[in-house]
C-alpha cells in the first residue's frame, strides 16, 4: 500500500465498457454497496500495472481482454468521512488519490469473474448506463466519479467519431 505525505491512498479506478457503451457496476461483497472496480497501488507498481492487477482480482480480465481507451490526465482525490478513518492504523489513510482508467471489453462478457481472489471485492455485477454510478456511489465518492466520468468521455466521443458510428439525431441507423 502506497500513501502519499498528505495521507492519500494511491489508488487506481476502472470504468468498464460494453459494445454498447454501458458500464459495469460491482456490487461490493456482502453490502448493499455498489462501485466500479479499483484498488491501491503497490509499492513499486505502476499505476497502470496496478490496474491490469486489480482487473485480474476482481472481475478475472486480462490484457487480453480490454482495450485501455484512455486516462485521467492526473489524479482525483476524495477525503473519507471521519467515521470510516481507521485511526488504529499507521499511517493514518485519510482518502484516496486515484488515478482513473477507461477500458472497453474486447471479448465476451462471460469471461468476467467475480471469484477468483481468495476475499472477493464483489458478489454481482451488471450494465448501467454511462453517467448513472455517479448518482448511485456512496456520497463521500460522488464527486471524483463525476469528474473520472466526464474527463474520459471524450475518449467515447472520440472513439464514435473515428470509426463512423456517431449518428446524427434523428439519422436512421445502418
Amino acid at each position: 500500500m502506497v500513501i502519499d505525505r498528505a495521507g492519500y491512498r494511491l489508488n487506481v479506478g476502472i470504468i468498464l465498457i460494453n459494445e454498447s457503451g454501458r458500464v459495469f457496476w460491482g456490487k461490493r461483497h456482502g453490502h448493499d454497496a455498489w462501485q466500479f472496480p479499483q484498488g491501491g497501488l503497490a509499492t513499486g507498481e505502476t499505476p497502470l500495472e496496478a490496474m491490469y492487477r486489480e482487473l485480474g482480482e476482481e472481475i478475472g480480465l486480462d490484457h487480453g481482454d480490454v482495450e485501455v481507451l484512455g486516462a485521467t490526465k492526473r489524479w482525483l482525490k476524495y477525503r473519507l468521512p471521519k467515521q470510516y478513518l481507521r485511526h488504529g492504523s499507521a499511517p493514518l489513510v485519510i482518502g484516496q488519490k486515484q488515478k482513473w482508467y477507461l477500458l472497453k471489453l474486447t471479448t465476451s462478457e462471460q469471461k468476467v469473474r467475480l471469484d477468483l481472489s481468495d476475499s472477493p471485492e464483489f458478489d454481482s455485477w451488471r450494465w448501467i448506463d454511462y453517467f448513472e454510478p455517479q448518482e448511485h456511489v456512496i456520497f463521500f465518492k460522488k464527486q471524483v466519479y463525476m469528474q473520472a466520468l466526464k474527463e474520459l468521455e471524450h475518449f467515447l466521443k472520440k472513439r464514435r467519431t473515428l470509426f463512423g458510428t456517431r449518428r446524427k439525431r434523428g439519422q436512421p441507423s445502418r
